[in-house]
């Protein structure tokens, strides 16, 4: 288990979270003035930027930028509690300085257009579906991260594997539920923006789906050893 209040650690993880939604929110509100960038074009910023991220600062921090992560890192004992906190703090402080960046640098029309690029769920999903793919997406992204960056079995990607989970994820249900995966994700643009609605989603489905991720791949998969 690691104590991860190291200021180096708190400052990668909210660059990580400040990288995300910088590059994600702000493609959705590239895409909300340009009929040439589409779901694939989203998909890719937020995939890349993870990418990108856990292969630069994962070295440092271990590259969660995601409170749903760090919570499955928590239950698998691999942080402590303080650790945890420190992590998620920092993690939605980065997503407050990017949805803050983006309300300064990016066109008014296209912010107030997109919503800062904040999640919102498609006008086909209801609040319990929409939890529910919340929740599947971000276990495929919790499995991927334990098979290829926890487990040392796994083959060495760097965050290669993680970000193309990521672009997947929102390519399958960017539509649907903005497919975040992450309460950080969801927090900064809603803050700033103060788009609330069915913020909830965003928060219960990826802490539900990264815990069973861990949990499972922690008691069914992970060596004794490891264990």
């Amino acid at each position: 288990m690691t104590n991860s209040l190291d200021p180096r650690k708190l400052i990668a993880e909210a660059i990580g979270a400040f990288t995300l939604v910088f590059a994600g929110a702000g493609a959705v509100i590239v895409a909300a003035g340009n009929a040439n960038i589409g779901l694939v074009e989203i998909a890719l910023a937020h995939g890349l930027a993870i990418a990108l991220m856990v292969s630069a600062l994962g070295a440092i921090s271990g590259g969660h930028f995601n409170p749903a992560v760090t919570a499955a890192m928590w239950v698998t004992r691999r942080i402590d509690s303080i650790g945890a906190v420190g992590y998620v703090v920092a993690q939605l402080a980065g997503a407050v300085l990017a949805a803050l960046a983006l309300t300064l640098l990016y066109p008014e029309g296209l912010r107030a257009a997109a919503s800062l690029g904040t999640p919102a769920l498609g006008p086909t999903v209801d609040l319990l579906p929409g939890i529910g793919i919340e929740a599947v997406l971000t276990f495929f992204l919790v499995i991927v991260i334990f098979g290829t960056a926890v487990d040392r079995r796994g083959p060495h990607l760097g965050g290669i594997a993680i970000g193309l989970t990521i672009t997947m994820d929102v390519l399958a249900g960017g539509p649907l539920t903005g497919a975040a995966m992450n309460p950080a994700r969801a927090f900064g643009p809603a803050l700033v923006s103060g788009n609330w609605a069915d913020h909830i989603v965003w928060w219960i489905g990826p802490l539900v789906g990264a815990v069973a991720a861990g949990l499972l791949y922690h008691y069914v998969f992970a060596e004794e050893a490891e264990e």
